[in-house]
């Protein structure tokens, strides 16, 4: 073999090598997926279960996390409650109950903070299903108030390795959602006062003030997350 032709092949491989190179550069990191679980304080105890998956667009730097949860949280006044959407009776005694099936959206943008490696801050869409349960023991009644609602949320989670697969989470946030209708019994109080077989002169701001339906919520939750096919 030739000078020439050594020289003719040897260019022939380092183009290769960079032509390779510049492929594989572009080529974006596959998607990877997690789920998990927190526990903890979200205007009562509760739970949430989520999924995640990052690096899902090319070039994209947000994280996207969906999310179910339940809370078990304080309804209201239950004598109220009674009063502004079935009767003035006060005969038996109260027992309540409420809560709250949610369902979240979150965009996570990735942080350095505290020298922790893995912080996200995270926002996106929340939407609430609200019931508040009010008995009366030896009153002969037992109905729910009902809302749903749209809101945001806003918060930070950090991630610590346990193992490979397997990472600490930790999470706080707030959330806010607008006042919405209100439906129990046969009765309905909108907070436009576009109201449904009304008791009195009750207004959706009574009602509104009786039943706990969650307006600002904070959270504080500690779980697991598992990330899959590492």
């Amino acid at each position: 073999m030739t000078v020439k032709s050594v020289r003719i092949t040897g260019g022939a491989v380092l183009l290769g090598l960079m032509m390779l190179s510049s492929v594989s550069a572009q080529t974006p990191s596959e998607p990877k997926f997690s789920a998990g679980f927190v526990g903890g304080y979200k205007g009562g105890t509760g739970l949430s279960l989520s999924g995640r998956v990052d690096n899902f667009a090319r070039n994209f730097p947000l994280s996207l996390k969906l999310g179910l949860g339940y809370s078990a949280v304080e309804p209201g006044n239950a004598a109220e409650a009674r009063r502004i959407f079935i009767n003035n009776a006060t005969n038996g005694i109260p027992d309540k109950s409420g809560r709250v099936w949610d369902f979240r959206l979150d965009f996570m943008y990735p942080v350095k903070v505290a020298g922790m490696r893995r912080a996200f801050l995270l926002a996106g869409p929340r939407y609430n299903s609200f019931v508040g349960n009010f008995k009366y023991i030896g009153g002969n009644e037992d109905f729910d108030v009902k809302s749903n609602q749209w809101g945001i949320g806003v918060g930070a989670e950090s991630y610590f390795a346990i193992s490979r697969i397997v990472d600490l989470v930790v999470s706080a946030g707030y959330e806010y959602f607008p006042a919405a209708k209100l439906s129990g019994h046969d009765t309905s109080y909108s907070p436009d006062d576009d109201n449904i077989n009304a008791r009195e002169d009750f207004t959706f701001d009574d009602a509104d003030e009786a039943i706990d339906q969650p307006k600002h919520r904070l959270l504080f939750m500690l779980g697991l997350s598992y990330t899959f096919g590492l």
